[in-house]
């Protein structure tokens, strides 16, 4: 690997339940910016709103990686959407193509998922508040392997290069690339990775459904990403945290 951030703690376990509560239960203890936990197999992976699904042993890679940035917590809306966009680089360098990002977190090749993308923050004494950036990538799953009949991975769309530690370095750094973006402190520098967000996201332009916890669904179209990584749909602005489902509309 390059040189990046990622110099801490990096722990690979055969298997596990989940890199996510692993990674976010060494934070608690202490574990230093950089720590990274990932596995090939997960039994009970976390995703969005206390969903899980499970990833089968070498069909892909789910990784965990810690971070604890001094960056005003209005801004860490972004820390999933720019994962998108790291995944994103590493499925269109396989050749891979019609790829993008759905917001908030997933990436898609075509209307078939093949990355899903969780951010979760962890409070440690003593200590900057850590974002956990969860991501579980499917590499050389079967079509009988996958968690659902809506997802794919990348052998079936004919990527080249499927050795799974290699995408595992080329996923860091392109994480690492995109969270340096981020870190950037002037005002200005959201800019373009906003701009490059936009060109990647599928979900605008579309009619969907936005279903929200305890609320009525809100129907319209998707406009734009706002400066706060918002989805903005006929006007109205919506947050990761306040959305259950964004479907398209019926």
């Amino acid at each position: 690997m390059t040189r990046t951030r990622w110099r801490g703690d990096i722990v690979v376990p055969g298997r596990t339940s989940s890199t996510n509560t692993d990674l976010a239960s060494m934070a608690r203890e202490g574990a230093p910016t950089g720590s990274v936990v990932a596995a090939d197999r997960q039994d009970a992976g976390k995703g969005r709103l206390g969903r899980s699904f499970a990833l089968p042993g070498r069909s892909g890679v789910a990784v965990s990686a810690l971070i604890r940035p001094a960056v005003p917590v209005g801004r860490w809306s972004w820390l999933p959407l720019i994962a998108g966009l790291a995944v994103d680089d590493l499925v269109r360098a396989r050749g891979v193509s019609g790829s993008g990002i759905k917001w908030p977190n997933d990436v898609l090749v075509g209307r078939r998922k093949i990355c899903g993308i969780l951010l979760e923050r962890v409070e440690t004494p003593g200590l900057e508040a850590g974002a956990v950036i969860g991501i579980g990538l499917n590499i050389a799953a079967r079509r009988d392997e996958l968690p659902t009949a809506t997802a794919t991975s990348l052998a079936l769309e004919g990527a080249r290069d499927l050795d799974r530690l290699a995408v595992l370095v080329e996923l860091l750094e392109g994480l690492d690339h995109w969270v340096a973006r981020w870190e950037d402190p002037r005002p200005d520098a959201i800019d373009p990775i906003r701009e490059a967000f936009l060109r990647r996201c599928v979900t605008l332009g579309q009619e969907v459904r936005i279903e929200r916890p305890g609320g009525d669904p809100f129907v319209g179209t998707a406009e734009t990403i706002d400066a706060d990584g918002r989805l903005v749909v006929d006007g109205a602005s919506f947050s990761s945290g306040d959305v259950v489902h964004v479907r398209p509309a019926p």
